[in-house]
């Protein structure tokens, strides 16, 4: 009787362990990564991960955290538009700003960094000199969706950029690692972008968010790339800078979790009838616009928001109607 209840109790942690093996083998095909880790995290980490440093190539080569990749946010301005591009984002034949790259090219940058589905990605940027310094973040949340789009699932944002890793005093390098290419194919996210149409006919349908300052969805103030004071008709106002917050010393990181899913839920679900709406993202150009897509997707675990790509600028660019208020 013994032999028997020691042969049932063996079988029985035997498939315990099997049990958890499969559940770890289902884990590793989710996220592996928090969305934005710490200084001290990626210090510990950094040989598991592939660190994209997105600020430009001057800065970089004075130094950068170890066994960084440096493949900027931002090479050029096109002379025609005057739209910023690089391998991230492109202009579109219209004119628009931060467009999407087309998969192939998109893809081409995504294996010439060596980066796999699989792979584990941290993001570090910096502010942007000669401009708010929430567009250095922007640039950070639109490269961090641009890759979950390309099929990059495991892809985090370090808190507070460069800037907090050299405050404290961690081992920078001007050492450029070398890299070998790989061919990438990954599996397109269709549905995090949205078109101008698609966002027409779903105005009074889903939770339309405006991401931009309030001075400028209230219009109050117009940025040159949308000439037009206001916002799209039904739009709530939902400001990207809101996400961060900074220190005496000018760091700049996340706010508490807590914190930013109560501002979210206190604009997307106002009404208390909108928790599980379809909520649609734009900005001016499609920066701001993914930040808070990857606060509610990644953070938060929102399951069903969208960014319009276009934004205010193609908005206004083809004509369609503002809301504003009149000012005095």
């Amino acid at each position: 009787m013994k032999t028997t209840s020691y042969i049932i109790g063996s079988l029985l942690a035997l498939g315990g362990m099997f049990l958890g093996i499969f559940a770890n083998a289902n884990q590793s095909l989710a996220q592996r990564i928090d969305p934005i880790v710490s200084t001290d995290w990626l210090a510990s980490h950094s040989s598991l991960v592939k660190i994209i440093d997105i600020r430009n190539p001057d800065d970089f080569k004075k130094g950068h955290i170890p066994g960084a990749i440096n493949e900027p946010f931002i090479k050029a301005f096109d002379p025609k538009c005057q739209g910023p591009s690089s391998n991230w984002i492109v202009g579109s034949e219209d004119c628009l700003w931060l467009q999407l790259p087309k998969n192939e090219d998109l893809f081409k940058t995504i294996g010439n960094l060596g980066i796999t589905k699989d792979s584990l990605i941290v993001i570090i940027t910096a502010p942007t000199p000669n401009q708010p310094p929430y567009f250095g973040f922007a640039n950070a949340t639109r490269v961090a969706t641009t890759l979950i789009y390309a099929g990059v699932k495991n892809v985090a944002i370090l808190d507070g950029g460069y800037l907090k890793w050299v405050s404290e005093g961690k081992p920078i390098s001007t050492e450029i690692p070398n890299v070998i290419p790989i061919t990438y194919r990954g599996d397109i996210s269709n549905e995090i972008f949205v078109t101008i149409d698609y966002v027409e006919k779903n105005i009074n349908k889903a939770v339309i968010i405006d991401a931009r300052d309030t001075e400028v969805y209230f219009g109050v103030v117009t940025e040159p790339y949308a000439p037009k004071p206001g916002h799209i008709p039904q739009a709530r106002s939902l400001p990207a800078p809101w996400i961060w917050k900074f220190n005496k010393e000018g760091i700049y990181t996340y706010k508490d979790k807590e914190i930013l899913r109560a501002m979210a839920s206190g604009v997307i679900n106002r009404d208390g009838k909108s928790k599980d709406k379809e909520i649609i993202i734009y900005c001016g150009v499609g920066g701001y616009a993914s930040s808070w897509w990857f606060v509610l997707t990644q953070i938060l675990k929102y399951e069903n928001v969208k960014i319009f790509d276009g934004s205010a600028q193609e908005w206004v660019k083809k004509g369609y109607n503002m809301v504003s208020y009149k000012w005095e």
